[in-house]
């Protein structure tokens, strides 16, 4: 038996984490011409069978869902509607002349400086970045003229597909029960859950709280390497993202002593082997990786079928 922890530590060390999701962006013909054009310095708008013109290009009416009429060239010059700072930049937004919505940007000048109503122009940057970012931002400009919307002679090829990511960092603390989870798989090799509230079953991953009953849960508890398989499925196509080369099993493991489910892989040689002998019902076991262990699910490198 291994006693729970007795107090959840308010200083509890943290460590960097990242979420991050590589993908391609496919903005359409309306957004694609308009980030096709940046380099051109020309910002492209969209007019609608109403009359409004709007700006970034959009492929449909934001009120009515209609097509636009036509691409067309909006000026650069306007009125600035609102403004905010935002981690250290002004971030407004800008009525651009004859345009019908804000446009958001960023505004190059000191918050104290500005006013809803005053005189804008954008400025562009020295680049030939596809992006809104070609425009550094908007600087005040009181006499600036009041530009006319023109048609977009000669308009650049829409881009098609845009390389993009999206990541989030953050800084994260397992807490008491990951935190002891881990530990004891970097140091024993052993995977450690809690017992249930009501028997000698142990929760993985552990938890202060059982699921079912909403009360305490127990003591510690360290499961077998060894488990039965109760759902899987055979991977076999590759796809963005894989961490290893198919085919493998994806299957969720009850390890022996163990009330839940561990999800994890199990390597193969062939497909027709493993729809033979993998199942639900399966007995495995795992094989835990060579070296060095970090205190991580990953320390266990895979399962494999026992023989029987």
């Amino acid at each position: 038996m291994f006693a729970p922890p007795e107090a959840h530590p308010l200083d509890m060390e943290t460590f960097h984490s990242q979420i991050s999701m590589p993908y391609t962006l496919t903005p359409g013909r309306a957004a694609g011409t308009f980030l096709a054009e940046m380099p051109n310095r020309r910002i492209v708008g969209s007019r609608f069978p109403d009359g409004t013109v709007v700006a970034p290009a959009q492929d449909f009416s934001s009120t009515d869902g209609e097509e636009p009429e036509e691409l067309v060239q909006v000026p650069e010059t306007g009125e600035l509607t609102a403004f905010t700072r935002v981690d250290g930049n002004v971030i407004g937004l800008i009525r651009l002349d004859g345009c019908a919505n804000d446009f958001a940007h960023r505004i190059l000048a000191d918050l104290g400086d500005l006013s809803v109503g005053m005189r804008v122009a954008a400025k562009w940057d020295d680049t030939d970045e596809t992006s809104i970012m070609a425009i550094s931002g908007f600087v005040p400009d009181a006499d600036a003229p009041v530009g006319e919307v023109k048609g977009l002679v000669g308009p650049a090829e829409p881009l098609g597909v845009i390389d993009y990511s999206m990541s989030l960092d953050y800084q994260h603390s397992y807490g008491p029960y990951y935190g002891r989870m881990f530990d004891e798989i970097r140091e024993h090799g052993r995977v450690m859950g809690v017992r249930t509230s009501s028997g000698d079953d142990a929760l993985l991953p552990p938890r202060e709280v059982d699921d079912v009953t909403h009360k305490r849960t127990g003591t510690w508890k360290a499961c077998a390497d060894t488990g039965t398989i109760r759902a899987c499925s055979i991977i076999n196509m590759e796809f963005f993202g894989l961490t290893r080369e198919v085919p493998y099993v994806y299957a969720e493991v009850v390890l022996d002593g163990a009330s839940t489910r561990m999800i994890h892989v199990i390597e193969i040689d062939d497909l027709e082997t493993a729809k033979k002998n993998i199942k639900p019902g399966t007995r495995v076991r795992a094989i835990w990786t060579d070296g060095e262990r970090k205190g991580r699910v990953s320390d266990i490198e895979r399962f494999e079928v026992i023989e029987d």
